[in-house]
């Protein structure tokens, strides 16, 4: 079995091979299990953690035969910090096995294989959502994530201009400074309505608890990308977002239980599951329309899928 590094990963990746290998996954779609998570009791003061196990299996990935498929499991754990202000720990692998004989293949470095696999799933979506001209781009946090989501969404739109927000202003800046060299300009902002307001597309990966997206600020033809917040009760955008977007999710299943940015609204009333236009299956399959209109304002809801996960691996495997 191979060990296969964040190093390695970032190697043999780009986004323009990945969107194609993920696109035809969600075309094809595969078989996934329930999701399981298990809470980590932890003592000496430390608030309880998370494991999480999730798994799906199919032949997308192959190469020659159907006999080529693949198995694949992703185990991940979320531990709180004991620092106040401080999102959680998350750390996990992902185990890829042989979907003839289930002999183990390869095991993953989990993060790398989330940054990817989040960032590429945005700008999927992206590709379906956003006005084919979108250029001014807002990444509103500036964590490990920050700079995937960037550069997938500027691998299926023509940015450049990418504006950063954070509520730390020098982690803003730091990753602003780390991202110069690339076809597009990047640069801070404190003025996050102001550039709300003049972005093409807006990308959310924060763990803020209470909307930081506010409705008034919004424009025509604004696609709005939710990454971040993935805890039922946490939310990145009000009431106000949710009711003016054309709303699609990367899960139907999953997603509207597990993010509060849907979770919320449709628990207060304030949404029905029939106000959800489509998953990311049905706009691969050509089920669903995307962006009907120049100016509608659209919304991309994700908290990560199986699917996307095993896509990702697969890819991965074949080219390391």
């Amino acid at each position: 079995m191979r060990i296969i590094t964040a190093q390695e990963i970032e190697a043999v990746m780009n986004f323009r091979d990945l969107l194609e290998t993920l696109r035809r996954a969600f075309r094809v779609g595969v078989v996934t299990g329930r999701s399981h998570t298990q809470n980590i009791a932890r003592p000496h003061g430390f608030d309880q953690g998370e494991l999480t196990v999730s798994s799906a299996w199919h032949d997308f990935a192959s190469q020659n035969t159907i006999e080529r498929g693949f198995i694949g499991t992703r185990i991940e754990s979320s531990l709180p910090s004991s620092e106040e202000h401080h999102p959680p720990s998350v750390a996990g692998v992902y185990l890829l096995q042989s979907g003839k004989t289930g002999t183990p293949l390869a095991l993953l470095d989990g993060k790398a294989l989330v940054n990817w696999r989040a960032a590429a799933t945005s700008a999927l979506a992206s590709s379906y959502l956003s006005r084919e001209d979108s250029s001014r781009l807002l990444m509103v946090g500036a964590g490990n994530l920050a700079p995937y989501l960037i550069e997938a969404h500027a691998a299926v739109r023509p940015i450049k201009e990418v504006l950063v927000w954070n509520r730390s202003p020098a982690a803003a800046q730091k990753m602003a400074e780390q991202m110069q060299g690339q076809p597009f300009t990047v640069s801070t902002t404190s003025d996050l309505g102001g550039a709300v307001r003049g972005a093409d597309i807006v990308c959310c990966a924060t763990s803020t608890k209470k909307p930081l997206i506010n409705g008034e600020w919004l424009q025509e033809g604004t696609h709005l990308d939710l990454v971040g917040s993935t805890h039922p009760d946490h939310r990145e955008c009000d009431n106000g977002v949710m009711t003016q977007a054309r709303l699609f999710l990367d899960d139907y299943e999953r997603t509207p239980t597990a993010a509060g940015d849907l979770r919320v609204p449709l628990t207060d009333g304030v949404l029905s599951l029939r106000d959800i236009a489509s998953d990311l299956v049905e706009l691969c399959q050509g089920d669903r329309a995307g962006r009907r209109f120049y100016e509608q304002i659209t919304l991309f809801k994700s908290t990560g899928t199986a699917l996307a996960d095993l896509a990702v691996a697969g890819h991965i495997f074949l080219r390391v």
